[in-house]
């Protein structure tokens, strides 16, 4: 009977070989248990770090302020624009300016990160009117039309997410595709959240 038992037995491992089974476990040739965690990362397409940390993506309530410019539209230190930001997880931008419709409050951009906490922007407003500029104007009536205007930015994102500030410039061409006004600047943003209140944008 015990030969009768063992001789089962034995015959068990030539039973699996036949079937496909390997006899043993074998570690895949890619395993790798000391990768570190910014290694796996790297190796699934994340290229920096901190992107694992914080993240552009997301809406926002951005300021540009003006720190060259010509004084009678823009001057130094004149807060130019006060804008909702929407950077899409896709490389790009959508702008809802405090800017009069007419002027072209809506614009769109593509951007890149570029480094840690470091992105960059190039925008786009397509066409419009001029701020209205007559005598006792109060910004109701339309100005004349003008060719699109281009803002490039480049920012750092403050490594808890909430906030970034960086540098912005703007060049407007007129229909000729000639630039008429050309000033530089200081951007900061403010990440709005499900509890973000409206009065915390004014």
């Amino acid at each position: 009977m015990l030969v009768a038992l063992v001789l089962p037995l034995a015959m068990v491992p030539g039973a699996l070989a036949q079937c496909g089974l390997p006899t043993k476990l074998v570690k895949p040739t890619g395993w790798q248990p000391q990768m570190r965690g910014s290694q796996m990362r790297e190796a699934l397409g994340g290229r920096f770090d901190d992107d694992f940390r914080a993240s552009i993506v997301g809406m926002w309530h951005v300021t540009f302020t003006a720190e060259t410019a010509d004084p009678a539209t823009a001057p130094p230190g004149a807060v130019i624009d006060n804008a909702l930001v929407v950077w899409h997880s896709d490389g790009t931008e959508i702008m809802n300016s405090i800017r009069p419709p007419q002027d072209g409050n809506f614009c769109m951009g593509v951007w890149q990160q570029v480094g840690p906490f470091k992105y960059k922007l190039n925008h786009f407003a397509w066409f419009g009117k001029q701020f209205p500029t007559g005598p006792g104007d109060q910004g109701t009536d339309i100005g004349p039309s003008v060719g699109p205007t281009q803002i490039t930015e480049e920012i750092t994102l403050s490594p808890d997410g909430q906030h970034f500030s960086g540098f912005f410039t703007l060049d407007a061409y007129d229909l000729n595709n000639v630039i008429f006004q050309s000033f530089k600047g200081t951007v900061a943003g403010t990440r709005i959240t499900i509890a973000t209140k409206e009065t915390d944008l004014l």
